[in-house]
């Protein structure tokens, strides 16, 4: 850690610890929703989303050449085959904004340009089937369908710009690493290492797989009610192709890898875990701001509505599939449809704690850009969208 940011982040508590008025109910009552969000996060997500998504990257990192990762998502790749790719490789994985980071990470540190796995990254919690389907079965097919269209093109569109603003960066960063000698000799082919890595996403999704709600079809409820017994398989075959296919040293680099990213990820999201709950409350639960002061700012389909609930969705942290209650609580209480739609669209994909994390990987620059795209344009898209509806 530099020295200024040491120096920053020391003055920064000395100033909290001497103007925040800790006595105060209220100061109180966010204080402890900022440890409830935590202890709720580590509860619902730490095991079944990160851990697997850590190992994920892990593995990445590791395992998948540099070389193919450029081939596929490097900044001379195909436009049309890497961006594809980053949006449908990120919809399958049906995770939150911040289980989503660790594979960002390994996919970017290994080469990817910055389009693609930007686009991966907005793509991975934005697109995701199951709170597609649910947003449409609770809040009406035609947010439903918006949400779907509006995350799609987002996810190109945001990777395009950030790709197109940051080029001489790009062409900087990818000087010299464009061609790669052959790895030589193999223990392995590419498709078990391709193979190895899908079960460990198989794991991932068995693993996040969410209850049903209530009326949900028989197929859901005997997928849910089987989810740990495919996981506890999967992780079987897991060990399984460790002990025939890898060796002791690889693991090791593997498990090496994988505590790298862990170490540099995890602080950081707990830091921004602890400050959105701080200020803005697990779902239903006021904190600092009230859940009423922003429903007051997006009741109608203004410009300002708009961006307002934009922005605060990018604030906000939504875990998978949890911003359609909260979307149908603030729409029963005088949200307008087309500021429901920018924070559906801002929310998932971005998220406080996401902030930081990104940050600590693209820097600030970058971060920001990436932030300000996905908020303008979801802004954009739901004043479209509630104008049509009106």
């Amino acid at each position: 850690m530099k020295e200024k940011t040491k120096l920053f982040w020391m003055v920064a508590l000395f100033l909290a610890a001497f103007y925040i008025p800790w006595k105060t109910p209220e100061v109180q009552n966010s204080l402890v929703e900022a440890f409830l969000m935590l202890q709720e996060y580590a509860r619902e997500h730490v095991l079944a989303c990160l851990i697997p998504a850590f190992f994920i990257a892990g593995a990445i990192s590791v395992f998948v050449s540099q070389g193919a990762v450029l081939k596929y998502f490097g900044a001379q790749a195909r436009k049309v085959l890497s961006y594809s790719l980053a949006s449908v490789s990120g919809s399958v994985l049906a995770v939150c904004s911040c289980t989503v980071l660790p594979l960002f990470a390994g996919i970017y540190t290994r080469g990817a340009g910055i389009g693609p796995a930007t686009a991966f990254l907005y793509s991975g919690p934005a697109i995701n089937i199951l709170a597609l389907v649910l947003t449409a079965r609770v809040l009406g097919w035609k947010l439903g369908i918006a949400r779907a269209l509006g995350a799609i093109v987002f996810a190109v569109v945001t990777g395009l710009l950030m790709a197109f603003i940051f080029r001489k960066d790009e062409e900087r960063r990818m000087a010299g690493v464009l061609h790669f000698p052959d790895e030589g000799d193999r223990r392995r082919t590419l498709g078990q290492d391709g193979l190895f890595i899908l079960v460990m996403v198989l794991i991932l999704l068995f693993a996040a797989f969410v209850e049903p709600a209530p009326g949900a079809s028989a197929p859901w409820r005997t997928l849910y009610a089987a989810k740990w017994y495919a996981t506890g398989g999967l992780v079987l075959v897991l060990l399984l192709m460790l002990r025939r296919w890898f060796t002791k040293e690889e693991v090791g680099d593997w498990l090496e890898s994988t505590w790298n990213f862990t170490k540099q990820i995890m602080p950081l999201l707990a830091v921004g875990v602890l400050a959105a709950g701080f200020f803005f409350g697990r779902p239903g639960r006021p904190a600092l701001v009230p859940e009423h002061w922003v429903v007051s700012l997006v009741g109608s389909n203004s410009p300002a509505a708009n961006f307002t609930a934009a922005l605060a969705g990018s604030l906000m942290y939504f875990a998978t599939c949890t911003e359609v209650p909260i979307l149908q609580g603030l729409l029963g209480a005088g949200m307008g449809q087309g500021p429901a739609l920018a924070m559906l669209l801002a929310g998932p994909a971005v998220s406080l704690p996401s902030m930081i994390v990104v940050a600590g990987v693209l820097g600030a620059r970058k971060t920001a850009a990436y932030i300000s795209i996905v908020v303008v344009m979801s802004a954009a898209a739901g004043m479209i969208y509630g104008t049509i509806v009106s």
